[in-house]
Formats: structure tokens, sequence, C-alpha cells
């Protein structure tokens, strides 16, 4: 699988065992609160509830996460937000009734907070842990990472917590933090080498830090755009996988299931291609946005399982490849000591758009149907692409001409 590179990369490679055992207890425990809600409640209004609740925690956490990661070791940040999980992910145990609803309310939101610490917080040290001629192949195995959570998670998530039941579920959660918590606590995070730039970046509002490094980057500000208009998108894609698998094929959860397997497999097999890309990320990252949407546009005109399937695969092995060249380009444009800030921040922005893009999405589906949303959203990836494309063509023919 071309993954030879991670002898030399130790310190990565714990990075990423433990993104794998967090994810995937994490993951578990997800599909299980849900699962919970629904046989507790008999309503979607609590499912819907949790699930905005954990988009929240990013508005008010995501701009001070440079600050942390500034602050403190983002080994003590790892670590510490693993271990607080502990706790919180057995708090599940003791809902038995309508009346303890807020304590599902109240952990997913501790979660989540956690979630949107930790997430910037791994991302932004990244790019230190790795030599640099390794950088796509690791972004292209994080890829890797989301698709083995995905496929472990989703899949047998539900039919762990069916047969052993929730309780389970959340045990797993627990120990999947405390055995995370446990491998990150062996990796030595190298000292930022610009510490000079650090303490000074320390004095700057976090916004100020943002404007700063976009306005210095071209790169830097058509990937906040693309990252701005995807999200937009997304929340169609992530509201349609469940909408088609229950009410267009008639699968049930099942369907639910096997299609975000579909994502997962998609998302393994991108790794085969993006860890051979050596230039032109940008380029190619927006090519596979392209191709993502002529996938959304297939899926919403077939009415074989089969085929939904193979393209619930291929749109997710584009955005594989497409994410891993993002996140590379963005690693080599945004200076290391800025980049807690920059990630926390971008977190904060897309997560806030996906939200509304979920909600706006579900309001839709009462005036449209399903096929019609996926075709819209589909065309949309298109004409973002190639509008992103012809802006990057037109800057450099603009640079070329003042030379």
């Amino acid at each position: 699988m071309g993954i030879s590179f991670l002898k030399e990369e130790k310190q990565y490679r714990r990075l990423f065992l433990a993104g794998i055992v967090n994810g995937i207890g994490d993951r578990f425990s997800s599909v299980a609160v849900l699962a919970m809600l629904l046989h507790v409640t008999g309503s979607g209004l609590a499912v819907g509830t949790t699930l905005a609740i954990r988009l929240l925690p990013s508005l008010f956490f995501g701009p001070i996460v440079g600050r942390l990661v500034d602050r403190f070791s983002r080994k003590t940040i790892l670590v510490t937000t693993d271990l607080i999980r502990v706790a919180v992910a057995l708090s599940f145990l003791f809902v038995h009734s309508k009346e303890d609803l807020w304590i599902v309310y109240c952990s997913s939101f501790i979660l989540a907070s956690g979630e949107a610490i930790y997430g910037p917080a791994r991302k932004s040290g990244i790019a230190g842990l790795v030599s640099k001629e390794h950088l796509v192949k690791v972004n292209s195995l994080e890829q890797v990472m989301v698709g083995i959570v995905l496929i472990i998670g989703a899949i047998s998530g539900g039919i762990v917590s069916s047969i052993f039941g929730a309780g389970v579920t959340f045990w797993l959660n627990a120990v999947s933090f405390l055995g995370a918590g446990a491998i990150i606590s062996t990796i030595t995070f190298p000292n930022n080498k610009n510490m000079e730039k650090v303490v000074e970046s320390k004095k700057e509002n976090p916004i100020s830090t943002f404007k700063k490094v976009i306005l210095m980057s071209v790169p830097v500000q058509i990937l906040l755009l693309c990252e701005t208009l995807i999200a937009s998108m997304n929340g169609i894609d992530n509201v349609l996988i469940s909408v088609y698998a229950i009410n267009e094929y008639q699968l049930g959860d099942v369907g639910v299931g096997l299609f975000y397997g579909a994502l997962g497999i998609g998302l393994m097999l991108s790794f085969s291609v993006a860890n051979q890309l050596r230039k032109n990320f940008l380029v190619t990252g927006l090519v596979c946005l392209l191709l993502e949407g002529v996938f959304l546009v297939l899926l919403s005109r077939t009415h074989l399982v089969v085929f939904a399937l193979l393209i619930f695969c291929g749109a997710a092995f584009m955005s594989g490849i497409g994410n891993a060249c993002f996140d590379t380009t963005l690693m080599k444009e945004i200076p290391e000591e800025h980049q807690g800030t920059m990630f926390g921040l971008l977190a904060t922005i897309s997560n806030t758009i996906l939200g509304m893009s979920m909600f706006i999405s579900g309001f839709a589906l009462q005036y449209v149907t399903p096929r019609s949303l996926g075709l819209l959203g589909g065309i949309a990836y298109i004409l973002v692409a190639i509008f992103l494309m012809v802006t990057i063509s037109t800057k450099s023919y603009r640079k070329r001409g003042t030379v």
C-alpha cells in the first residue's frame, strides 16, 4: 500500500494509531447515543437537538485553539482532552428516561468541545512531526484513517450496540479515549523552531493573525474560499446519505451503514493515488472536487443500489485525494507558528457553515425531492471547482503580466 515511509516517521505512526483508536470508539458511541435517543424519546427532535449541540463548540473553541497551542504543548492538550472525555463518555450510562436527556445534551456538548480543541491541535502538529517530503503522503494517510473509522465504526457500531447493548459501546468509547491518550503520551512533539515568532504571535489577536496569513498567500486565499463553499455543500451530502438509504432505496439502517462503509472504502483507496503526488496540489485538488461533483450528479440519477455504492465509493475517492492536496497546500503555505490559530479558525468557519447547510438542506427536503437536491449539490461542486480553477488561471496570468 506504499506506507513504508512510516518506518521513518515513528512519531506520526503513533499519532495515526491514536487517531484510529480514538475515532472508532467515538463512532461506536455516536451510533449508540442516537439509537438510544430514538428508543427513549421515540422522536427525531432529540436527535436533531443533539446533532446541533455537537456543532456549537466549534464556534466557542475554534478561535482559541491557536492560543492554547501557543501556550501549552500539543501533547498536554491532546492527552488532557482525551482523559477528560473518558469520564464524560461513561456519563451516557446514566440515561434511562426522558428526564435524563440533559445528561445527553451536556455530555454531547463536552465531548464535541474536546474534539473542537483536539482536532485543530492534532492537525497543526502534523507538519512538525514529519519530514516535508512525506507531507502529502501523511495527509493522504489521514484520509485512510477517516476511512477506517467510517468502515469499522459505522458498520460495526450498530451491530455491537444491537447485540451487546448501548452500555458496552459507551465503555468501549471510554477505553478508546484512554488508549489514545496513552499512545499520544509517548509521542515527542518537537519544540517550535521559531519561538521568537511564536512569542510575538501570542500578542496578536487571532483575527489579525488570520487576516495577515491570508493576505500573504494566494493559495491560502483560494483554499479559504474553497473550504467555505465546500462546507456549504457538504451539508447536502450529510443529510442525503440517510435519506437515500432509507427513503430512496428502502434499505433501512443497514443501508446507512453500507453507504458510510462505501465512503470509507473510497477514502482508503484514495491513498494509492494521493501519496504519489509531488506537485500542483491545489489544481489537482480542484480537479478532484469537480469529479466528485460529477459522481454526485450520477448518484442523483441512478436507481440501482450497486451503482449507488460504487458512486459513493468514487465520490469519496476523489474527496480523499482532494482533501490530502488541500491540507498539504495549507501546511506548506501557513507558517508553523500560525498553524494552530489558522486551523482552529478554519474549523470554526467550516463547521458553522456546515451546520447551517445541514439545517437548510433538511428544510429544503420539504419542498424538493432528495434526488433533485442531490443533483443541485453535484452541480454546485462542479461550478465551484470551475470557478476556482478560472480564478487561479486569472491570478497566474496577471502575475506573469506584471513580471
